[in-house]
């Protein structure tokens, strides 16, 4: 379902399947370049859409931009469920399990005498983050996490000790309704998006209301991706 993402947007586009392909880096890095028959040379270059994929559990999603080749593939997605794992452990022993990931200073971050909705909220926010960004640098799934840094109440972020100068990272929160036998079932999922926009330090954004994350991150169900499907190869 995830892969077929790209496909989906292209035709929200009006974009021809004929019209485009799949490209890829040596690192695993994805864009869409376009047919350049219908366009004008300059016009071509900023038409690359440089995406990513990620999935956990029952949500799935994809980040895109447009614009020159070896700028848009510097983008990642983390998708991280608000959920200890396997079901039915403590929050306690769900965060020490994932302390080889997190520095010294992001462990301050989810303290034991913080309450077990707040430390699970803080990890899913520093684990997707930092899925968002390794995965937007081309980095396998072996990474040491913990070669980064998220210091959250200041905004920054520093990778071998050295500022992540120029990316800007989106935070936001999904909440899902998934069918359960004959019942519905809140999720919720920590989400960060990661992109190089090259300025001159790292940029946080926060999307905290429901109005302002709809003016860049749609939403489908399942029902609607599934109707959609047999038009996708048109």
């Amino acid at each position: 379902m995830t892969a077929m993402l790209p496909l989906l947007m292209m035709r929200h586009r009006r974009i021809s399947r004929a019209k485009w392909r799949d490209c890829v880096t040596s690192t695993g890095k994805h864009w869409i370049e376009q047919s350049p028959d219908d366009m004008p040379p300059e016009k071509f270059l900023q038409s690359m859409i440089g995406y990513h994929l990620a999935y956990d559990n029952s949500l799935c999603g994809m980040v895109m931009t447009q614009g020159r080749q070896r700028q848009v593939i510097n983008i990642g997605l983390g998708i991280k469920q608000i959920a200890v794992e396997p079901r039915g452990a403590t929050v306690a022993a769900y965060a020490e399990s994932h302390a080889h990931k997190l520095t010294p200073l992001e462990l301050s971050f989810i303290s034991s005498d913080q309450p077990d909705d707040v430390v699970l909220r803080r990890l899913c926010i520093l684990l997707a983050l930092k899925q968002a960004y390794i995965k937007a640098i081309g980095q396998p799934i072996g990474f040491d996490l913990s070669r980064l840094e998220f210091n959250i109440p200041e905004e920054t972020a520093r990778g071998d000790d050295h500022p992540l100068d120029g990316w800007e990272f989106r935070v936001f929160k999904s909440q899902l309704g998934v069918g359960r036998t004959d019942r519905i079932v809140e999720e919720s999922y920590q989400c960060a998006c990661a992109f190089f926009r090259g300025s001159k330090e790292s940029k946080f954004v926060w999307h905290d209301n429901q109005k302002d994350l709809e003016t860049w991150v749609q939403f489908i169900n399942i029902d609607q991706m599934v109707k959609v499907i047999p038009k996708l190869t048109a």
